[in-house]
């Protein structure tokens, strides 16, 4: 094309009608050369018929035909073309027949038998990578050289020491908001004091575990899918699968056994720190310390602590395995760590919530 005419645009009138003679080559350089001058007059020419002359074009590729569209749409109707050879008609009828296709209408919302069928294969679909990480378990002894305990160790950092300052003000928040709130109606009956046992009982046996696991679920279950999830997207789990190396005991069993580990931690520590708030606040009602340790130690029994911690493993659990699985079923796009993401935080708090449930019905079945 380097020797083909420059783009001209000869404007005059034939018979009544505005017309637009495009020469030389009508390419990108040329169309956008002559585009401003295109568009004036066939704007110029509304209410009068207008005629595009292609007689004299040596070329036109799709940018010269994108012009050709612009100046019929400036115009409106009335607009003829004449002179266009064969393979410039036959672009322009593809051109035409993509830029005037209906747009396709957006996807139907999903109704409740959809969003049931789509709620029961995320389940059936969790199942399975539960079935898939015990079967892991089973075969560590096997595969030990998979499992790498800086993994571990980086895993129990992140979500427990990290994690520590942050429990520790929600317990003390915790603490001071149940004391205060508990204070109010009590102090009615004159029963201040039992306001420590209301509010350790509550702390240890379902608000600490309870807590550490949303916490757990916000800070590090998110962490953990958006980690596998940008491995997988970068397709290095593929790798690992290549080299032999099993991706469940590779990046699922360390950071589940972290999440198991640390949760009885942040547990007590978020215990502790919602006691001290508890303190400062019947202290301050002028209840000593030495009455409010009392009642603490005398309600609260090793039965409520062992309890509390056993649902902490079993939250840290859940919170690691939903993580890691949103991770791995991470899909292709830029959204899709985003996406895996936030289905870990839903998804370990829902499965917190109900775990707890389920375990304080079988609690109060077995009379614990």
């Amino acid at each position: 094309m380097a020797d083909a005419p420059p783009a001209r645009l000869e404007v005059g009138d034939r018979g009544g009608a505005r017309v637009l003679a495009f020469r030389g080559a009508l390419d990108a350089a040329g169309a956008g050369l002559l585009w401003p001058d295109a568009m004036r007059a066939a704007r110029q020419a509304a209410g009068r018929p207008l005629t595009l002359d292609l007689a004299g074009l040596t070329f036109c590729d799709t940018t010269g035909v994108a012009l050709l569209l612009q100046a019929e749409r400036v115009h409106g109707p009335s607009v003829s073309i004449e002179g266009a050879s064969g393979h410039v008609a036959e672009l322009l009828a593809r051109v035409r027949a993509v830029a005037l296709a209906a747009p396709r209408p957006p996807p139907p919302e999903p109704g409740w038998g959809e969003m049931l069928r789509a709620g029961l294969r995320a389940a059936i679909d969790g199942v399975a990578f539960l079935g898939e990480v015990a079967f892991a378990i089973a075969e560590l002894p096997r595969h030990r050289r998979h499992f790498r305990r800086p993994d571990l160790l980086r895993a129990a950092d992140e979500a427990g020491v990290r994690a520590m300052p942050l429990v520790a003000l929600l317990g003390v928040l915790m603490g001071l908001i149940l004391a205060f709130q508990s204070l109010i109606p009590m102090r009615r009956f004159g029963a201040d004091l039992y306001v420590a046992d209301l509010v350790s009982i509550s702390l240890i046996r379902e608000l600490g575990p309870l807590l550490a696991a949303v916490i757990l679920a916000g800070r590090t279950g998110s962490a953990f899918a958006a980690e596998i999830g940008t491995m997988k997207v970068n397709q290095e789990l593929d790798a690992l699968v290549t080299m032999g190396v099993d991706p469940l005991t590779n990046l699922v069993l360390p950071r589940l056994a972290a999440a198991v580990l640390v949760m009885p931690v942040l547990t007590i520590g978020l215990d502790l720190a919602g006691l001290f708030g508890m303190t400062l606040v019947l202290v301050s009602a002028g209840i000593p310390v030495e009455a409010i340790a009392a009642r603490v130690t005398f309600q609260v029994v090793a039965t409520d602590l062992y309890g509390g911690l056993f649902k902490a493993m079993v939250f840290g659990a859940a919170v690691a395995v939903i993580g890691c699985r949103s991770g791995m079923a991470t899909g292709v796009g830029p959204s899709a760590v985003g996406l895996s993401a936030t289905a870990a935080v839903v998804g370990g708090i829902v499965a917190t919530i109900a775990l707890d449930g389920l375990l304080a019905i079988v609690y109060f079945r077995l009379g614990l």
